[in-house]
């Protein structure tokens, strides 16, 4: 279908879906109104990473520090902190006026117990406590860490954004088994979870916190002071892109966070709406294998689909627009330092070499199973195209369709396709997300332990805690070579480049501030 022909067609079931459609009562006063990246199928941020759980662990958690506009790490319940010159010893001290919403004040023990937990999910948080001898709380505002050897990322650790990240629970609640979700969203931030108004699938409510104590600081990023100007923060989820934007275009709603690119030139016409994303960095996407069963157990199959990916096919189906996307062969976001560029020549896009090397790997046939949720319109589109490029191949293949809620439990699931597993799924990170060796998800490569696709693999692990231990940034890039060639040989991943998604919101909508979430502190409505 032409462009135009396809965008008249949009706009017009949009018009009819949302005269169909129950109505979004136009905000008023202090209530803003949003359109998340998706549902909010839960709410735990430690047992499920995923990005619209994580951005709602943002608004109602803190952390002890946080990253600023340009991605460094500042203190934030953190009053301060000490380190010891071989950064073997860390004290922190919790700022003054930190309060649970149930009105408990925030303790050490508190703190201690939440990153125990975390550190049980997150790829640094693994490191850093296996490198632990102590993590401890010297009295109700202080705690101590001592490791075996030196530790130089404990802000970087205890700051960083991409999930899981090391929010702070009560004690009670962060002592629930890694494993378990909890069942109470009780935090410190600037907002408090109203969990008698949230229905998955419709709408989640988070409202001002009068007890919150804000740094006295401009915020920067998820640093500073987080100063809330509204009382409520409504999440209205719409699945559909025509309704979505047509919720927009009418004004039914203040801040659309991930509009569908294909839609875009409506929202550009309406004159009350800016497009300035919240995000300068955009998303990587990737191919994520399943390492445990055939056929991506196999390296040479894994190596045969990463050498006939053509990253430009991807990027104009999950984008649209080129000016939104560019190649990027790198492990890591291009444009940040443990990005190298050293590697990625493998990927050629050359289908029939790749085809030829599927038969010598032995591939007999086996099903191949993708997980494609259709919430996200530029992900489902990914599972089209690597649907499209298996059976090229001459792969049996086969495109399983759910919400994100389903797909983010169903990617947990180890066994065969056969009971319920999976060959394949299609993620997207922020920048933050695959910043460096050190948090990047995709990397950590200890099976059953790491996350969904389980590689193993030792040499790359080895790597890993070299990069963390390294004491100088040119010992850190020397490493992160290393590590990029590592990866473009045993393929854990393959990366499909990055792109930009524009942000649809409302000129009455002021204090947007930059940051690879949508944050709603600062947010301000004429």
């Amino acid at each position: 279908m032409k462009r135009r022909t396809f965008l008249k067609a949009a706009a017009g079931t949009a018009s009819a879906a949302v005269l169909g459609a129950p109505s979004i009562s136009r905000a008023e006063g202090r209530v803003i109104k949003v359109i998340p990246i998706s549902n909010l199928s839960g709410i735990d941020p430690i047992v499920t990473s995923g990005q619209p759980i994580r951005n709602h662990g943002y608004q109602i958690y803190d952390t002890l520090f946080g990253l600023d506009a340009n991605l460094k790490a500042k203190p934030q319940m953190a009053d301060g902190f000490e380190a010891s010159a071989d950064k073997k010893d860390w004290t922190i001290k919790l700022r003054d006026g930190l309060k649970f919403h149930d009105g408990e004040p925030v303790r050490a023990t508190d703190c201690v117990a939440s990153l125990r937990r975390w550190g049980q999910k997150d790829p640094l948080g693994q490191r850093m406590f296996t490198l632990a001898d102590e993590v401890s709380a010297v009295d109700d505002k202080t705690m101590r860490f001592r490791f075996k050897s030196s530790f130089g990322l404990v802000p970087e650790a205890l700051g960083k954004v991409g999930g899981p990240a090391p929010f702070i629970m009560p004690e009670r609640i962060a002592n629930t088994d890694a494993n378990t979700s909890i069942t109470e969203a009780i935090g410190s931030g600037p907002f408090r979870f109203v969990a008698d108004e949230w229905v998955p699938g419709n709408r989640a409510v988070y409202a001002k916190f009068d007890g919150y104590v804000p740094r006295n600081e401009e915020p920067s990023g998820t640093t500073g002071g987080k100063k809330v100007y509204i009382d409520r923060y409504e999440w209205h989820i719409i699945p559909d892109a025509a309704t979505a934007t047509a919720a927009a275009v009418r004004g039914e709603i203040d801040w659309y966070h991930n509009p569908d690119t294909n839609l875009l030139p409506l929202l550009q016409n309406e004159s009350q709406i800016d497009l300035t994303p919240f995000d300068d960095f955009g998303y990587v996407t990737c191919i994520r294998f399943n390492h445990l069963h055939p056929p991506f157990d196999n390296v040479k199959i894994r190596q045969a689909i990463m050498m006939a990916v053509s990253q430009l096919d991807y990027l104009a189906a999950e984008a649209g627009d080129p000016a939104l996307y560019n190649e990027c062969k790198s492990m890591f976001f291009c444009g940040t330092p443990s990005s190298t560029g050293v590697g990625g020549e493998v990927m050629t896009g050359n289908v029939e070499k790749a085809a030829q090397l599927i038969k010598e790997a032995g591939y007999n046939g086996e099903k191949i199973v993708l997980l494609a949720p259709t919430d996200l319109v530029w992900l489902y589109n990914a599972n089209l195209v690597t649907e499209a490029l298996l059976k090229s191949l001459g792969m049996n293949v086969e495109l399983q369709t759910m919400d994100l809620g389903t797909f983010y439990t169903r990617r947990t699931n180890m066994d065969t396709v056969d009971k319920g597993g999976w060959s394949i799924f299609h993620a997207g990170w922020n920048v933050t997300d695959i910043l460096d060796p050190s948090t990047h998800l995709g990397l950590q490569a200890t099976g059953k332990t790491t996350w969904p696709g389980w590689p193993t693999d030792p040499d790359l692990e080895a790597l890993r805690f070299d990069w963390i231990q390294a004491g100088t940034d040119d010992m850190r890039a020397s490493i992160a070579r290393k590590i990029e060639m590592r990866t473009f040989t045993t393929v854990p991943f393959v990366p499909l480049g990055q792109f930009k998604t524009p942000s649809a919101r409302r000129k009455t909508i002021t204090g947007m501030l930059k940051a690879p979430i949508p944050i709603a502190w600062n947010l301000q409505k004429a």
